[in-house]
Protein backbone atom coordinates (compact mmCIF):
# COMPACT_ATOMS: atom_id res chain seq x y z
CA UNK A 1 0.00 0.00 0.00
CA UNK A 2 2.82 2.28 0.83
CA UNK A 3 4.21 1.45 -2.50
CA UNK A 4 1.47 2.57 -4.52
CA UNK A 5 0.83 6.17 -2.61
CA UNK A 6 4.69 6.81 -3.05
CA UNK A 7 4.68 6.01 -6.58
CA UNK A 8 1.53 7.87 -7.15
CA UNK A 9 2.77 10.69 -4.95
CA UNK A 10 6.46 10.68 -7.22
CA UNK A 11 3.78 11.18 -10.09
CA UNK A 12 2.19 14.21 -8.96
CA UNK A 13 5.30 15.60 -7.78
CA UNK A 14 6.71 15.62 -11.71
CA UNK A 15 3.85 15.82 -13.27
CA UNK A 16 3.57 20.00 -12.54
CA UNK A 17 7.07 20.85 -12.76
CA UNK A 18 7.26 23.07 -16.12
CA UNK A 19 10.58 21.70 -16.80
CA UNK A 20 9.22 17.92 -16.98
CA UNK A 21 6.38 19.52 -19.09
CA UNK A 22 8.50 20.98 -21.71
CA UNK A 23 10.89 17.72 -21.51
CA UNK A 24 8.05 15.15 -22.13
CA UNK A 25 5.04 17.39 -23.59
CA UNK A 26 1.74 17.63 -22.25
CA UNK A 27 0.47 13.97 -23.73
CA UNK A 28 2.79 12.15 -21.70
CA UNK A 29 2.03 14.85 -18.89
CA UNK A 30 -1.11 14.32 -18.75
CA UNK A 31 -0.74 10.29 -18.58
CA UNK A 32 2.14 10.50 -15.60
CA UNK A 33 -0.94 12.60 -13.94
CA UNK A 34 -3.48 9.94 -14.99
CA UNK A 35 -1.34 6.87 -13.72
CA UNK A 36 -0.81 8.68 -10.53
CA UNK A 37 -4.41 8.87 -9.42
CA UNK A 38 -4.72 5.10 -10.07
CA UNK A 39 -1.94 4.47 -8.18
CA UNK A 40 -3.41 6.64 -5.41
CA UNK A 41 -6.88 4.92 -6.01
CA UNK A 42 -4.93 1.36 -5.63
CA UNK A 43 -3.58 2.35 -2.31
CA UNK A 44 -6.81 3.64 -1.02
CA UNK A 45 -8.87 1.05 -1.69
CA UNK A 46 -6.00 -1.39 -0.03
CA UNK A 47 -6.15 1.16 2.97
CA UNK A 48 -9.88 1.03 2.83
CA UNK A 49 -10.48 -2.76 2.90
CA UNK A 50 -7.65 -2.74 5.48
CA UNK A 51 -9.67 0.00 8.16
CA UNK A 52 -12.51 -2.18 7.58
CA UNK A 53 -12.17 -4.57 10.13
CA UNK A 54 -11.27 -2.41 12.47
CA UNK A 55 -13.94 0.32 11.87
CA UNK A 56 -15.54 0.09 15.04
CA UNK A 57 -12.42 0.54 17.07
CA UNK A 58 -10.98 3.33 15.08
CA UNK A 59 -13.59 5.75 13.52
CA UNK A 60 -11.85 8.31 12.40
CA UNK A 61 -9.56 6.03 10.45
CA UNK A 62 -12.30 4.17 8.57
CA UNK A 63 -13.92 7.63 8.01
CA UNK A 64 -10.64 9.25 6.73
CA UNK A 65 -10.02 5.91 4.37
CA UNK A 66 -13.30 6.32 2.90
CA UNK A 67 -12.93 9.94 2.40
CA UNK A 68 -9.58 9.62 1.17
CA UNK A 69 -11.05 6.85 -1.36
CA UNK A 70 -13.63 8.94 -2.55
CA UNK A 71 -11.56 12.17 -3.29
CA UNK A 72 -8.82 9.51 -5.42
CA UNK A 73 -11.85 8.80 -7.81
CA UNK A 74 -12.77 12.21 -8.59
CA UNK A 75 -9.07 12.83 -9.15
CA UNK A 76 -9.32 9.52 -11.86
CA UNK A 77 -12.32 11.36 -13.57
CA UNK A 78 -10.75 14.81 -13.66
CA UNK A 79 -6.93 13.41 -14.74
CA UNK A 80 -8.49 11.21 -17.36
CA UNK A 81 -10.47 14.27 -18.76
CA UNK A 82 -7.10 16.13 -18.98
CA UNK A 83 -5.38 12.96 -20.61
CA UNK A 84 -8.17 12.65 -23.22
CA UNK A 85 -8.18 16.86 -23.83
CA UNK A 86 -3.85 16.86 -24.22
CA UNK A 87 -4.64 13.50 -26.88
CA UNK A 88 -7.03 14.86 -28.40
CA UNK A 89 -5.83 18.09 -29.20
CA UNK A 90 -1.75 18.45 -30.49
CA UNK A 91 -1.69 22.08 -29.86
CA UNK A 92 -2.90 21.53 -26.09
CA UNK A 93 -0.71 24.18 -24.26
CA UNK A 94 -2.93 24.72 -21.16
CA UNK A 95 -2.36 23.53 -18.12
CA UNK A 96 -2.82 19.93 -17.61
CA UNK A 97 -4.05 19.01 -14.83
CA UNK A 98 -6.90 21.50 -12.75
CA UNK A 99 -6.81 20.09 -9.42
CA UNK A 100 -10.57 18.90 -8.36
CA UNK A 101 -12.15 20.78 -6.13
CA UNK A 102 -14.52 17.91 -4.50
CA UNK A 103 -11.38 15.74 -4.56
CA UNK A 104 -8.99 17.99 -3.10
CA UNK A 105 -11.82 18.60 -0.30
CA UNK A 106 -11.90 15.13 0.30
CA UNK A 107 -8.35 14.59 0.70
CA UNK A 108 -8.68 17.48 3.32
CA UNK A 109 -11.54 15.86 5.26
CA UNK A 110 -10.04 12.70 4.99
CA UNK A 111 -6.16 14.46 5.76
CA UNK A 112 -7.95 16.20 9.38
CA UNK A 113 -9.41 13.06 10.02
CA UNK A 114 -6.45 11.05 10.19
CA UNK A 115 -4.61 13.88 11.94
CA UNK A 116 -7.48 13.82 14.88
CA UNK A 117 -6.86 9.88 14.69
CA UNK A 118 -3.07 10.04 15.43
CA UNK A 119 -2.83 13.65 17.85
CA UNK A 120 -6.32 13.35 19.69
CA UNK A 121 -7.17 16.47 18.02
CA UNK A 122 -6.95 19.32 15.27
CA UNK A 123 -5.28 21.78 17.45
CA UNK A 124 -3.26 18.97 19.31
CA UNK A 125 0.53 18.19 18.32
CA UNK A 126 0.83 15.18 16.91
CA UNK A 127 3.41 12.57 18.88
CA UNK A 128 6.59 12.35 18.21
CA UNK A 129 6.30 8.93 16.28
CA UNK A 130 6.43 8.11 12.96
CA UNK A 131 2.69 7.27 12.82
CA UNK A 132 2.75 11.23 14.16
CA UNK A 133 4.93 12.04 11.50
CA UNK A 134 3.44 10.72 8.87
CA UNK A 135 -0.28 12.18 9.77
CA UNK A 136 1.26 16.15 9.78
CA UNK A 137 3.11 15.22 6.57
CA UNK A 138 -0.11 14.08 5.11
CA UNK A 139 -2.35 16.61 6.76
CA UNK A 140 -0.01 19.11 4.93
CA UNK A 141 0.35 17.40 1.45
CA UNK A 142 -4.19 18.11 1.79
CA UNK A 143 -3.65 21.11 2.75
CA UNK A 144 -0.95 22.08 -0.30
CA UNK A 145 -4.10 20.35 -2.52
CA UNK A 146 -6.61 22.34 -1.37
CA UNK A 147 -4.30 25.56 -2.50
CA UNK A 148 -3.63 24.06 -5.62
CA UNK A 149 -7.32 23.56 -7.04
CA UNK A 150 -7.64 27.27 -5.30
CA UNK A 151 -5.20 28.29 -7.77
CA UNK A 152 -6.31 26.24 -10.64
CA UNK A 153 -10.21 27.89 -10.07
CA UNK A 154 -10.90 29.01 -13.69
CA UNK A 155 -12.53 32.78 -13.52
CA UNK A 156 -15.56 32.75 -15.83
CA UNK A 157 -15.51 36.12 -16.85
CA UNK A 158 -11.93 35.44 -18.20
CA UNK A 159 -11.66 32.03 -18.87
CA UNK A 160 -8.15 32.12 -16.75
CA UNK A 161 -6.82 30.53 -13.76
CA UNK A 162 -6.38 32.27 -11.04
CA UNK A 163 -2.89 31.29 -10.02
CA UNK A 164 -1.50 28.55 -12.50
CA UNK A 165 2.44 28.97 -10.76
CA UNK A 166 0.25 28.61 -7.32
CA UNK A 167 -1.73 25.72 -8.40
CA UNK A 168 1.41 23.77 -9.55
CA UNK A 169 3.89 24.53 -6.69
CA UNK A 170 1.32 23.71 -4.36
CA UNK A 171 0.35 20.18 -6.67
CA UNK A 172 3.91 19.19 -5.77
CA UNK A 173 4.12 20.56 -2.82
CA UNK A 174 1.56 18.53 -1.81
CA UNK A 175 2.90 15.44 -3.46
CA UNK A 176 6.00 15.84 -1.96
CA UNK A 177 4.61 16.00 1.72
CA UNK A 178 2.26 12.38 0.72
CA UNK A 179 5.44 10.99 -0.38
CA UNK A 180 7.15 11.93 2.75
CA UNK A 181 4.14 10.39 4.64
CA UNK A 182 4.32 7.29 2.64
CA UNK A 183 7.96 6.35 3.19
CA UNK A 184 7.32 6.81 6.80
CA UNK A 185 4.64 4.41 6.02
CA UNK A 186 6.65 1.95 4.20
CA UNK A 187 8.69 1.59 6.79
CA UNK A 188 6.49 1.24 9.50
CA UNK A 189 5.25 -2.08 7.32
CA UNK A 190 8.25 -3.00 6.84
CA UNK A 191 9.08 -3.41 10.77
CA UNK A 192 5.57 -4.63 11.23
CA UNK A 193 6.86 -7.32 8.91
CA UNK A 194 9.61 -8.47 10.40
CA UNK A 195 8.38 -8.30 14.00
CA UNK A 196 5.89 -10.79 12.66
CA UNK A 197 7.98 -13.14 11.71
Amino acid sequence: MAVLFAAGSVCFLVGPLPVFLNLVGPQIDALVFFLGSILFTSAASLQWWGSYPVRRLRRMYWWSSSVQLLGTVFFNVTTFRALSSAVGSPSYDELVWRPDALGSLCFLLSGALAYIEVAGGLASRPPATREGFAGGSNLLGCVAFGLSAVGAYVIPTSGSEVDVALANSMTALGALAFLVGSLLGLQQESEAAVAGQ
